[in-house]
């Protein structure tokens, strides 16, 4: 009898392969999560042990395993069991969700980072050695033992300071008389006085506080500037005073630097942040740290949410209904989804805030699964909510996308030295570059996609496959010279705003200014400490989290097209956004306007959401879902195909649908495939895009249906000639 290894590898496998251990190891439960280096074909690989077996044969025609890298688990067992149920739950092979889990340098094989910064010392060895052998006077010796005199001191500044010894330091390391430990460096910085929380904060915090040690399950559905932060500050004091740790999510990368210096001024604890701003070494020393129980708060972004805790305590979710928590390509998976599902394993809390809660999130409310938590006015005493207007400009002229009312108005409030934010969610300078003459655009010929006209510098862009091409002279179609930009992106706001207010500065946000966090923090920053009036324009990234206390003006420019979507979830995003944008406006004392210019005043989500606010235009919309059979009143996941010819993409999915429909119609209550049909976006970087539909009334049904159906998907001869996924709980259907 021979002993296997089970392995996961970081391939679309749908089962384990089998390695024999390496040789003179004998295999034991104890391999079980950790990392090993195997052969794969002609290339190594680095998978994890998820299984002990024995086989029945010798294993002749088995592979041994190269290395083993760990000695223990990396996962916790919880951890272990969640990643286990994610990858059944959406379908996805264990050994990618397994790499997903992992610092990208554990997953390339690496030996785990000390933690923190070296700092070395004398030890009572080196003292007495030193005392009976003193160093010349004039040696590295006598100059480190000079400097070492002092005490524990950093080891990079000796490498790279005065006494310049690293050879005499791995000298005396290795004898013993140094002594070497790793500091962690949490970027503590000057504390500031906590403010004090009103009634309904306090309220919020008294009722999760009463959950602690135990899962529970709360939405904190606050307005914009109601001050939820200060409630996430205070239980996670309350948390770190248990001597627990709190992992807290956001939802981009942006509000991360903000959202840190906040923590680290009112926390007085160690808080570390993961995301993907950051160098791999870095992120794996937060990662490590938290399963150390060093770090005793962790902020990051989606993948954080795999980040095994030592002292488990609390988990937050902040902007719980952003799209940003959903992982839109390989693994599938919901970040804030399973934020719920680790805090039920872990046997804690879980606090999911938002003022524009998912429909998701309000549903789980209503069906007592979520407690509802409500702060319904702005923390700062003085703050009132900003007034909203809608100003048709139907008939009207627009210049470069403004209205002259518009115009007007963000004159007067620049004369009074504040800010002003000109909201657009489409950067560029104009989406279509059109011929006057014969209406000619110029297309990306792999996404079949009008391509944005950029000024700075001059090109086109396609924003869904990312080809560029030079701005044409001449229509080549016509060969006329009248190629005119129509529509307006932020870089034409930009220069519009900046030809019309001269005196003012202009500060663009948007992906085209802020590539990279280093870039995005220098934007940002300087904006809550500059004086004097601002033009503020941006896409989503201004949208939410960011606190300017002078921003008096929030203009809303182009919503038309998302009012007519064929998405049945565009009116919820469309709301969220206009609610969270307009958020940004009077938030300290200082009166909030928001103007929002369309050609569609009577539109009904704009009618709702004006006259009666979110709340109860989520409800309305809540029922329209239910009568429909959208979610959250069913459960979907979506079979998508793409490849260079449709006629494959459309062979594999008829196959696909021929293999499910017997079983679907067997299961109860019924699960429904619709399709195949071209996915909204039919063509993206050269491939075509067709997908099936899976719905069912029941969670449990759909979840027995997938997994064999799926089965047989993967041993179709289609297969082979298409790339295809799955998305359980899709959040986007384009």
């Amino acid at each position: 009898m021979t002993a296997v290894l089970r392995v996961a590898l970081p391939r679309p496998l749908p089962h384990p392969y089998d390695y024999l251990p390496p040789a003179g190891d004998e295999a034991g439960g104890d391999w079980i999560g950790c990392r090993v280096r195997v052969p794969f074909g002609r290339s190594e690989l680095v998978g994890v042990v998820t299984g002990v077996a024995t086989a029945t044969s010798d294993g002749r025609d088995l592979r041994a395993v190269l290395e083993r890298l760990d000695l223990e688990p990396w996962a916790s067992p919880e951890l272990w069991r969640t990643l286990c149920w994610a990858a059944e739950y959406y379908c996805h092979p264990l050994g990618e969700v397994l790499a997903a889990a992992l610092p990208a340098t554990l997953r390339r094989g690496q030996a785990p980072p000390e933690v923190g910064t070296a700092w070395i010392a004398l030890t009572d060895a080196g003292r007495k050695a030193l005392r009976e052998r003193p160093p010349r006077a004039d040696s590295a010796g006598a100059q480190l033992l000079d400097v070492l005199g002092a005490g524990e001191l950093p080891l990079a500044s000796l490498r790279h300071g005065r006494a310049q010894a690293p050879a005499r330091i791995r000298d005396w390391l290795a004898r013993g008389w140094l002594a070497q430990r790793h500091r962690l460096d949490a970027g503590i910085v000057a504390r500031i006085e906590v403010p004090a929380l009103n009634a309904e904060q306090d309220a919020a915090v008294a009722a999760v506080a009463a959950g602690f040690g135990r899962y529970e399950a709360s939405l904190l559905d606050g307005v914009t500037g109601s001050g939820k932060t200060e409630v996430y500050l205070e239980l996670i004091r309350r948390t770190v005073a248990r001597g627990e740790q709190a992992l807290v999510l956001v939802p981009e990368i942006g509000l991360t630097p903000q959202t840190l210096r906040r923590f680290r001024e009112q926390l007085p604890c160690p808080v570390l942040t993961l995301h993907s701003g950051l160098a791999d070494g870095q992120r794996a020393e937060a990662w490590l740290a938290a399963r150390s129980g060093a770090a005793a708060v962790l902020v990051g972004t989606r993948s954080a949410i795999f980040t095994p805790l030592a002292r488990p305590g609390l988990i937050v979710v902040d902007e719980e209904h952003d799209g940003s928590y959903k992982q839109q390509d390989g693994f599938r998976y919901s970040a804030r989804d399973l934020a719920v599902v680790r805090a039920h394993a872990l046997g804690i809390p879980v606090l999911l805030g938002s003022a524009t809660p998912s429909f998701e999130s309000l549903h789980n409310v209503a069906q007592g699964r979520y407690r509802g938590l409500r702060l319904a006015r702005r923390a700062h005493v003085a703050a009132i909510p900003p007034v909203l207007r809608v100003l048709d400009v139907r008939n009207r002229r627009l210049q470069d996308g403004l209205s002259e009312d518009l115009v007007e108005e963000i004159g007067r409030h620049l004369l009074q030295g504040a800010q002003v934010l000109v909201f657009r969610n489409r950067r560029g300078f104009s989406p279509v570059l059109m011929c006057h003459a014969c209406g000619w655009h110029p297309r990306c010929v792999r996404c079949e996609r009008p391509m944005t006209l950029h000024r700075a510098p001059s090109r086109l862009d396609c924003h869904h496959c990312g080809a560029k091409a030079p701005v044409p002279v001449r229509c080549t179609a016509c060969g006329a010279a009248d190629l005119v930009p129509f529509g307006t992106g932020t870089e034409r706001l930009d220069a519009a705003l900046a030809q019309r207010f001269p005196d003012v500065p202009v500060v663009r946000v948007d992906r085209d200014t802020t590539r990279g966090l280093t870039a995005l923090r220098a934007v940002l920053e300087p904006l809550s400490r500059s004086e004097g009036a601002q033009l503020l324009v941006g896409t989503q990234m201004l949208a939410k989290g960011h606190d300017l206390a002078r921003l008096t003006l929030v203009a809303i420019v182009g919503v038309d097209e998302a009012l007519f979507s064929t998405d049945f979830r565009a009116a919820e995003r469309l709301a969220q956004l206009i609610v969270q944008v307009s958020g940004r406006a009077g938030r300290a004392d200082r009166v909030g306007h928001v103007w929002l210019q369309t050609h569609h005043p009577q539109h009904p989500l704009l009618v709702r959401l004006v006259q009666d606010g979110y709340g109860a235009f989520a409800q309305e919309e809540l029922e329209i879902r239910r009568s429909l059979g959208f979610p959250p009143y069913t459960h979907m996941a979506l079979l998508r195909a793409e490849a260079q010819l449709p006629a494959h993409a459309q062979d594999f999915l008829d196959a696909a649908l021929a293999l499910g429909r017997k079983d679907a119609a067997a299961s109860t209550p019924p699960v429904l495939i619709e399709g195949p049909v071209p996915a909204p976006m039919v063509k993206r970087a050269g491939y075509a895009r067709l997908q099936l539909l899976v719905q069912s009334e029941s969670r449990p049904g759909l979840h027995a249906f997938l997994p064999r159906w799926l089965a047989d998907v993967r041993e179709l001869p289609q297969a082979r000639r298409v790339r295809w996924s799955i998305d359980v709980d899709p959040i986007d259907l384009a």
